[in-house]
């Protein structure tokens, strides 16, 4: 087992979602200026504001997916991962996507996560 990340006891009910946030959340968690807040919602992966959120769908619909990111890009990014994209602000669009295991946390999520981390700073 590996060893907790900060923010990781927001999924403490699900082991997978727990697996999960930590897989995507190691990367980045321990990096300078990257704070982790945690809400009755979400955590959030902040720098000087937040590029990342996690969350389980679960708690609010009827869902058998343990985690989902929304990724925060200054810019519209295409894939057929993104479940879903919202442009909430001018300079803002959000990339939403579903993580049903471990293994989706693989080298291109990283990259979005650390592109939208890049642009926070």
């Amino acid at each position: 087992m590996s060893e907790p990340v900060e923010g990781e006891e927001f999924f403490a009910d699900d082991a997978q979602a727990r697996a999960i946030y930590r897989a995507l959340a190691r990367p980045f968690v321990g990096l300078e200026g990257v704070e982790v807040r945690v809400s009755k919602s979400q955590v959030a992966l902040r720098a000087r504001r937040g590029f990342a959120y996690c969350w389980a769908p679960s708690r609010y619909i009827s869902s058998d997916v343990p985690v989902v990111v929304s990724i925060a890009l200054p810019e519209r990014l295409e894939s057929e991962r993104f479940k879903e994209i919202a442009h909430p602000a001018n300079s803002t669009w959000m990339h939403h996507v579903e993580l049903r295991q471990v293994d989706d946390v693989d080298a291109e999520l990283v990259g979005w996560v650390r592109l939208a981390w890049e642009n926070a700073r």
